[in-house]
């Protein structure tokens, strides 16, 4: 009887010490992360800004990860496609994706998704960002963005502005613009900026909102004329032109914004390692110049920043498009 109580309590405190042995394997097997090469989703077809910040940062963070980042990108539905394959990969760190306002704007633009852009993901960080810039034709008569909202205000709809799309970030800075300053120009909507940017170029409409990557050889060349930056803090590219916010229309801000999320259930420190790795990005010089080059500012911040951040941007968007009616195409 006492050899069979001793066996009992023998095995227990073996069963106990192999559960402990196994947990701090596992509590210690990420920071081994990583062992293999990781794979980077992106929504859009290559040469998008998106996949320039993508392959800028798979360069980058590989040199510091010690293994391959390979960039895929899965184009289609606004980015959702490349969305809901990483919402369904395995949440181990080795399937991530290049967020972007786009998901902030679908969660409400498109809301047949199947998945959920705040619940389904664990953001990492911030990594960059590109504010789109209100132009306008040069012979339109108005020098500041001030005179702009005189002028639509004295003649609504008699200003005709250009975008990318219906529901693209560009047609949503001007809807944001439209309800801020209380004010309602003509919408056209072109299949992507650059048809847009042409006839913009061309006299055919007077204003738009384009990222600054498009439209910054035409400033500096005179074919148009800036007004402002959409940006929360003036941009590097074009360092003297004053956010609209400056311009009297306070917490505007409409940029496009470039993140990395993983799967939701990723271990935290998997999470953790990755986030310091966005924060080594951020003080890289060389990284900083390769983005300056695109018009695209970095950026950095912590997970839990980026998470609030994501929100906000998307209960933003929400307001919008719910007050303009704007529909996808």
């Amino acid at each position: 009887m006492q050899k069979s109580v001793f066996s009992h309590k023998l095995s227990l405190c073996v069963s106990i010490l192999l559960s402990f042995c196994m947990n701090s394997l596992w509590a210690q097997a990420p920071l081994n992360y990583p062992t293999k090469p990781i794979k980077l989703v992106v929504g859009f077809p290559p040469g998008a800004s998106s996949d320039v910040v993508a392959r800028l940062i798979a360069n980058r963070m590989s040199e510091q990860l010690g293994q391959p980042i390979v960039v895929e990108n899965r184009p289609g539905a606004g980015s959702n496609l490349a969305a809901e394959a990483v919402a369904r990969a395995a949440p181990d760190g080795y399937t991530l994706l290049l967020a972007t306002v786009a998901n902030s704007i679908n969660a409400t633009l498109m809301p047949s998704i199947n998945f959920d852009i705040l619940r389904d993901f664990s953001p990492i960080g911030l990594i960059a960002s590109v504010p789109n810039l209100l132009v306008v034709h040069p012979s339109a008569p108005v020098k500041s963005m001030q005179e702009l909202i005189s002028a639509a205000k004295a003649k609504p709809g008699s200003i005709v502005y250009a975008s990318s799309g219906n529901g693209t970030g560009t047609h949503l800075a001007a809807e944001l613009f439209n309800s801020m300053a209380d004010i309602q120009m003509l919408h056209v909507p072109y299949k992507g900026s650059p048809q847009a940017v042409t006839d913009l170029i061309a006299g055919r409409v007077t204003v738009m909102f384009s990222p600054t990557s498009s439209v910054l050889p035409h400033i500096k060349s005179g074919s148009l004329r800036a007004l402002a930056t959409t940006g929360a803090q003036r941009t590097s590219a074009v360092p003297d032109l004053p956010t609209i916010a400056e311009l009297g229309l306070t917490g505007f801000e409409a940029s496009v914004w470039f993140g990395l999320m993983a799967p939701k259930g990723t271990p935290s420190e998997i999470i953790d390692r990755l986030n310091r790795e966005t924060v080594r990005l951020y003080t890289n010089e060389k990284f900083k110049e390769q983005l300056g080059t695109q018009g695209m500012d970095s950026l950095t911040s912590s997970t839990e920043r980026f998470g609030e951040y994501l929100r906000l941007d998307t209960a933003k968007w929400a307001r919008i498009i719910k007050n303009s009616g704007v529909k996808a195409d």
